[in-house]
C-alpha cells in the first residue's frame, strides 16, 4: 500500500497528457477499495484518495455492537474471501480488520489525508480535474466517486432544538451504553441504526428507554431456521416491486407478531415499495422481544424542543436525560459535483455502477443506494462492471500499469 503520507501530486503539478492520467476513487471505504481492485486487477492504474488518515473510517466509527445484517459470504469484496472464523453475522470490528487486509493484500495505492472537495472536467474535455487539500490540482483519465452512503450526519431542523440544553447526539456519537446505564434515553428514528441501538441501551442497564417513531417500519427477521433474509432479498431484487409487495404481506404475518398493541402496526406501503423509496426494512436483532416487554416503548414521532423538554407529535411532552438522533445521514455529494448537475432533487447520483451521468462521461457513483440484496454484495458487483466500463470507454487515456 502507498505511503499514506506520499503526496499523489505537487500543488502545482505540470500537466499531465492523457495517456499518463490514472483513474481516481475518491474515498477509502469498502466501495472505493473494491473498485480500485477491479480497475488494478485489469491492468488500470487505480489512486484512492481518502480524507482521513485511514481506510474504512465511516466503519470505525460505528457503535460497538454492530454486527453485519448480511451474511459473511455474500459481503466479501472481490478478490478475497472474508475469514470463516468472524462469523456468519460479521462484528464491526472484523468488517475493519477486513477492509486493512484488503488494501494490503492487493497492494493498492492509497493516499489518505487528502479530501477532495471538487471536481470538474478539464478544459480540452479529455478528463476529469479535481480539486483536493492543500491545493492540489489532480488530473484523472476518470473518476469514481465512492464516499459512501453515511457520508454527513443529519438532524432534523426541529424547533426549538438550538437552545435545547439537555443531552444530545446524532447517533454516529453513540458508542456503547455504558454512559446511560441507569439513565432515561430517548432513541429518535427506527431504522436499523435507532432500533440496534435501542436494545443496546436496554440490554446496558438504562433505566427507560422510549423510540420515537413517526413512520412504522417494515421488519424482518435476520435469519429464519438458518435462511438470512439476505438471500431472499437476493432472490426478489429484480421481480416486479408490486409482486414483491404482495409476498412479502402473508411471510410478514407469519414471521413477525402483530405490535399494533405497542405502537408499532404493521405497515400500510408494500415493503419493496418501502425499499425503492430509500427505506429498507428493519433486521430484528431483539427489537421485537423488547417491545413486546415494554422495556423499548413506542412513542410518538418527535416534533421540536421547548423549555427542556422534547415535543412530541401526540401533543405530549417528554424530559429524557440524553437523546439519541438516529435520524439517518445525508449523501454530502452537492460541493463536490452538484455543478456537473448529476443530481437528483435529493441529492443522490442520477446514474450509478457502471454507468455515468447524460453529459458527464467517465464519472463514476458506487454505494450510493441501499439495495434489498445486501450493501456490500451490491458494492463488490459494481466494483467490477465500473473496472469493465472504465477499460471500455477510457481507452488510450488510462495510466496502465506495468507488466
Amino acid at each position: 500500500m502507498a505511503d499514506s503520507t506520499a503526496s499523489p501530486s505537487p500543488a502545482h503539478p505540470a500537466p499531465s497528457t492523457p495517456a499518463d492520467r490514472p483513474v481516481y476513487v475518491v474515498g477509502g471505504g469498502p466501495g472505493g477499495l473494491a473498485v480500485a481492485y477491479a480497475l488494478r486487477a485489469r491492468g488500470v492504474r487505480a489512486v484512492v484518495l481518502e480524507r482521513a488518515d485511514r481506510v474504512g473510517t465511516s466503519w470505525r466509527r460505528h457503535y460497538d455492537r454492530l454486527h453485519l445484517h448480511t451474511t459473511r459470504r455474500l459481503s466479501a469484496l472481490p478478490g478475497l474471501p472474508m475469514p470463516r472464523r468472524f462469523g456468519r453475522w460479521v462484528a464491526r470490528d472484523d468488517v475493519v480488520r477486513y477492509l486493512e487486509k484488503y488494501a494490503e493484500h492487493h497492494e493498492l495505492e492509497i493516499v489518505t489525508g487528502v479530501e477532495v472537495s471538487r471536481v470538474d472536467r478539464t478544459p480540452d474535455g479529455t478528463g476529469w480535474l479535481l480539486r483536493a487539500t492543500g491545493g492540489r490540482e489532480l488530473t484523472g483519465a476518470a473518476v469514481v466517486v465512492a464516499t459512501g452512503f453515511n457520508h454527513t450526519p443529519y438532524v432534523p431542523d426541529w424547533p426549538g432544538r438550538t437552545s435545547y440544553t439537555g443531552e444530545f447526539l446524532h447517533a454516529s456519537h453513540y458508542r456503547n451504553p455504558g454512559p446511560y446505564a441507569g439513565r432515561d434515553v430517548l432513541v429518535v428514528g427506527v431504522g436499523n441504526t435507532g432500533a440496534e441501538i435501542a436494545v443496546d441501551l436496554v440490554e446496558g442497564g438504562a433505566a427507560r428507554v422510549r423510540l420515537a417513531v413517526r413512520t412504522a417500519p417494515h421488519i424482518v427477521r435476520r435469519s429464519t431456521a438458518g435462511w438470512a433474509a439476505q438471500y431472499t432479498g437476493v432472490l426478489v431484487r429484480r421481480l416486479p416491486v408490486p409482486l414483491v409487495d404482495a409476498l412479502a404481506r402473508p411471510l410478514a404475518r407469519l414471521s413477525v407478531p402483530d405490535l399494533s398493541a405497542h405502537g408499532l402496526p404493521r405497515p400500510d406501503t408494500g415493503l419493496y415499495s418501502r425499499v425503492t423509496e430509500g427505506a429498507i426494512p428493519v433486521q430484528d436483532v431483539g427489537l421485537i422481544d423488547a417491545v413486546r416487554k415494554g422495556r423499548v416503548e413506542v412513542v410518538a414521532a418527535v416534533e421540536g424542543f421547548e423549555d427542556g423538554k422534547v415535543v412530541l407529535a401526540d401533543g405530549s411532552r417528554i424530559e429524557p436525560d440524553a437523546v439519541v438522533a438516529a435520524t439517518g445521514y445525508v449523501r454530502g455529494l452537492q460541493d463536490l459535483v452538484g455543478h456537473l448537475g448529476v443530481l437528483d432533487a435529493r441529492g443522490r447520483p442520477v446514474a450509478h455502477g457502471a454507468r455515468s451521468p447524460q453529459g458527464a462521461p467517465g464519472l463514476y457513483f458506487t454505494g450510493f443506494t441501499n439495495p434489498i440484496s445486501g450493501m456490500l454484495r451490491e458494492l463488490a458487483r459494481d466494483a467490477v462492471r465500473i473496472a469493465k466500463a472504465v477499460t471500455r470507454d477510457g481507452g488510450a487515456r488510462i495510466s496502465r500499469l506495468p507488466l
